[in-house]
């Protein structure tokens, strides 16, 4: 007897499990001092977001205004923000890293800080002051705590381009008292010192000195830690080295005269000249090598770091003048990527020895010093995203334990030359550097370990995956080219290799263009091992369509090849490839088999079914289609979405599909039913891109609106749980049952009100009051023996808690509102009435919107999702009086009519039921 496999269960249920969202698109951010939280800017808001994982921590409350300036205090303990107002907001930072979905609220708000926008900003190594320089070239100093200016500073000749505090840490070296100093850079060129050590009256706001040196604006200062040397660079591509004690003190002059005119003799001298060649962004002194040496070793030992236009970090010997090395690659300026891959800020991390820059495009790269590498980079944001795919770098078999490493990545195809290929476990991303324009199309192998692309520069290259032995990562390099098409290639098929072999290299890949053709390219010269990038042969180039050729799919068995265009048709081509051997070269050719039409719109998506012969189409019509190999015709149509369907895909063995439209929803479909199961709802524009990971427990959408959603099965999960909900409420329901019989009405009130199950509730006071009523007529001149009917009934009510009299009371305002059910109600409510004090209703009430103690029984609900409806008793009261008057008004009439009925009777026998009852008379006979 052969066994009948079960069929798979339909997946009905996905919950959204994780988000790359845009992380910075314009404006400043900041890095804490220990490099594991970043401050980044997304529109008119601030973020903090945990560089490790990746999770968003909260979001900083703003003022619809564009954040102009933001810094971060030494201690991190204050984010210190300028908005274009300008106004100042000052924020006290988490300390906890765990993820809130409250917007942290400012500590102090100076609504008008500065005259015009404020471009920079700095706190002083001791977390105290914040110093502030805007477009009218006023400085201001300002102490964070309080939340007052300290010094003001005027007199800049145009907007203030840079800032330093200068608080000598170590004067070992040096015979001089310990000052303060705030170091301005200025689009002028000039660099000013102010001294910070006097307060109040005896503060003095023009410059101790005035540094001319520069013929560019300034925008990287830093100081040595004994004070001494002080570093510039700026947009004049030059790095100048300044001597702040030119005229030391000595020590000899010892009265206070003598030294305050030695000090006033200082006067800053430049030393050298640094010839970065290159716009410099951002400088910082770096010297892990450095011992604190005295005053007269002069630059010895000392490094800085320099950060500008050609997107890489050097680091330089301040003594020689020379490059030690460089972090990062330089790009070359064609086709203008160098302007995107420009620094635009930097950061040195001393704690951790890192720096991070800050790219153009929006990028944020962490580099450690240590180790001279790249550790992290974030992507800040991805624009349009228009295609994505899952890779597998780390396909192969695990000896010890049997499993298969799959889908630990994803590429991404943006409005951009770069792809981007995110880890699964983070933010951390790598940019493959290739293509000259933007990249169209995304496909894969089966195995996930070779990426395809296709792009505007008509070109299309392979990836394979290259594994970095020293951080356990992958970076993906260009093993071939593909040149021969005249337009844009738009779509990208690769083959699913040897039947038995999922991981073995594929033979093949076919490309769609806008010049209406496909091609089809040998592989067979792809090693994975080589570093030459091979290029591929066409094999045959075939004339498909009328119109631009939008998407391609290969079979399961690389026999077919399916194509979808803008002329409105689905094409279906054979596919015959034989592979080169013994010297000769490989041989393929494609021809075509039917045509698909029906749709009304241009075809964006076309995809074989893994289980059946059947092909899915998505169409600019709004409809998914399903049409039949054999004779080419439509089996079915899956209506739906409200817009355009851009991608469509099988999954669960064929049973159901999966679709993404303009409408920016992604909805799941049943192939035999012929409707949607569920949708998905995460993107605010279209959803051009769609992957499904290999066991299809994950769904991956990315849209126009640069989001990035993945999408868990939680089918069985829910299954699982409304089982066991099912279970607990028969169990409960069985309980109810049991106390009934055995008349233990306590239990079956307080169960009813755990339950939260007035039905029940009230069937029970029916019964209760049926049999009062029964047993009434019996004994007609014997008084109720209770309020309700029931003597127990009427325990239960004088001793229920507070929180349960509570929702009795909303249970009997329901009740009261139906004619059928105002009985019940009113008989319970003159029972409360009776039984319960003033002051028991007033105090339930109040109580009632209380949580639930863990104490409570029957795992009963909070009450506080019960008192939504009403927030005092006045409320509670005033709704059950108009249909109380009602009932009363109705009861009224039905005593009237019932005279008149009587009446009316009695007129119609002409006074036979006033005469004596039949029994009498026969005793009188």
């Amino acid at each position: 007897m052969v066994a009948v496999s079960a069929r798979p269960k339909l997946k009905t249920s996905y919950q959204k499990r994780h988000v790359i969202a845009p992380l910075h698109t314009s404006g400043a951010a900041a890095v804490l001092s220990d490099g594991a939280r970043i401050i980044t800017c997304v529109g008119e808001e601030a973020l903090l977001t945990d560089v490790r994982s990746g999770t968003e921590i909260c979001r900083f409350e703003g003022d619809t205004q564009t954040i102009t300036s933001l810094c971060v205090t030494p201690s991190s303990s204050h984010l210190v923000l300028f908005t274009s107002i300008p106004s100042l907001r000052i924020y006290e930072l988490p300390t906890a890293a765990a993820s809130s979905s409250k917007r942290v609220s400012p500590i102090r708000v100076i609504a008008r800080a500065h005259d015009a926008p404020v471009h920079v900003c700095a706190a002083d190594p001791t977390s105290t002051y914040l110093a502030s320089g805007s477009a009218d070239g006023v400085v201001k100093v300002w102490d964070i705590v309080r939340g007052y200016v300290t010094h003001v500073f005027k007199g800049h000749g145009g907007v203030v381009s840079a800032l330093r505090f200068n608080f000598p840490r170590d004067l070992s070296s040096l015979n001089r008292p310990r000052t303060l100093q705030l170091i301005t850079g200025c689009v002028d060129t000039r660099i000013r010192i102010f001294d910070l050590s006097a307060t109040g009256k005896q503060a003095d706001s023009r410059p101790t000195a005035v540094l001319e040196g520069h013929v560019s604006v300034p925008r990287g200062l830093d100081v040595t830690s004994d004070g001494r040397w002080l570093l510039s660079g700026g947009r004049d591509s030059v790095v100048l080295i300044w001597d702040l004690l030119s005229q030391s003190d000595s020590g000899k002059n010892t009265s206070k005269s003598k030294r305050t005119q030695t000090e006033q003799k200082l006067s800053p001298v430049l030393v050298k000249t640094i010839p970065a060649l290159e716009r410099i962004e951002g400088l910082f002194i770096v010297n892990p090598d450095r011992q604190e040496l005295g005053a007269n070793e002069g630059l010895k030992g000392l490094q800085c770091l320099t950060a500008g236009e050609k997107g890489v970090i050097k680091v330089w010997d301040c003594e020689q003048g020379a490059a030690l090395y460089s972090l990062g690659d330089e790009v070359e300026s064609a086709d203008g990527q160098e302007e995107q891959r420009q620094i635009v800020e930097a950061f040195f991390l001393p704690s951790t020895s890192t720096v991070v820059s800050l790219h153009a495009d929006q990028n944020f790269l962490f580099y450690s010093l240590a180790s001279r590498t790249l550790t992290c980079q974030l992507i800040g944001f991805n624009d349009e995203i228009v295609d994505a795919v899952f890779l597998s770098p780390s396909f192969q078999d695990d000896e010890t334990s049997g499993k298969i490493s799959t889908d630990s990545h994803i590429a991404l195809a943006t409005n951009s030359s770069l792809i981007r290929v995110y880890s699964r476990n983070g933010l951390n991303a790598c940019l493959l550097e290739g293509h000259s324009e933007i990249v169209l199309s995304l496909a894969r192998s089966s195995s996930g370990n070779l990426l395809a692309s296709g792009s505007k520069d008509r070109t299309a290259r392979v990836w394979l995956p290259h594994p970095n032995t020293s951080t356990q990562e992958y970076s993906w390099k260009c093993a071939a080219v593909c040149e021969g098409h005249a337009e844009s290639i738009g779509a990208i098929a690769v083959s699913r290799g040897p039947e038995h072999d999922g991981r073995a290299p594929p033979s093949f890949m076919l490309t769609g263009s806008q010049d209406r053709t496909i091609k089809l390219w040998d592989l067979s010269s792809v090693a994975s091992g080589s570093e030459e990038v091979s290029r591929c042969k066409s094999l045959t180039t075939q004339k498909a369509h009328d119109k631009d050729i939008n998407s391609l799919d290969i079979s399961p068995n690389d026999k077919l090849l399916a194509s979808g265009s803008q002329d409105k048709t689905a094409k279906i081509y054979e596919i015959d490839f034989a592979p080169g051997s013994s010297g000769k070269p490989s041989r393929g050719e494609i021809k075509l088999l039917g045509t698909c039409k029906g749709h009304r719109r241009g075809v964006w998506s076309v995809k074989f079914s893994r289980a059946e012969r059947v092909l899915a189409t998505g169409s600019g019509d709004k409809t998914v289609k399903l049409w039949s190999l054999e004779d080419f015709s439509c089996v079915k149509t899956f209506e739906g979405h409200t817009n355009s369907v851009l991608r469509v895909d099988f999954m669960n063995y064929g049973m159901q599909l999966v679709s993404s439209a303009s409408d920016g929803l992604v909805k799941l479909w049943s192939v035999r039913e012929e409707d949607c199961t569920t949708t998905l709802d995460n993107h605010e524009d279209k959803v051009w891109a769609l992957a499904i990971s290999a066991d299809e427990r994950t769904i991956l959408s990315a849209a126009a609106d640069s989001v990035v959603t993945f999408w868990e099965d939680c089918t069985e999960e829910q299954d699982q749980a409304k089982e066991a909900k099912r279970m607990e409420e028969i169990e409960k329901e069985q309980d109810f049952q049991n106390y009934l019989a055995l008349h233990d009405y306590r239990r079956a009130i307080e169960l009813a009100l755990a339950m939260q199950q007035p039905g029940r509730l009230l069937s029970l006071f029916k019964k209760v009051r049926a049999a009062s009523a029964a047993g009434n007529e019996e004994t007609v001149f014997t008084p109720p023996p209770s309020v309700t009917g029931n003597a127990s009934v009427d325990q239960v009510i004088r001793t229920l808690s507070s929180q349960d009299l509570g929702v009795l009371l909303r249970f009997v305002r329901d009740w009261n509102t139906n004619a059928k059910t105002s009985g019940v109600a009113q008989t319970v409510l003159y029972a409360i009435m009776k039984l319960r004090s003033a002051e028991d209703i007033l105090g339930a009430y109040d109580n009632s919107a209380q949580p639930v103690s863990p104490e409570a029984p029957f795992d009963a609900p909070s009450y506080a999702t019960m008192s939504k409806e009403g927030t005092s008793l006045k409320d509670l009261v005033e709704s059950m009086i108009p249909y109380t008057e009602r009932h009363l008004n109705r009861m009224d009439r039905l005593i009237q009519e019932s005279f008149v009925v009587d009446y009316i009777l009695s007129e119609m026998d002409d006074g036979l039921l006033d005469a004596p009852d039949f029994d009498d008379t026969m005793d009188l006979v």
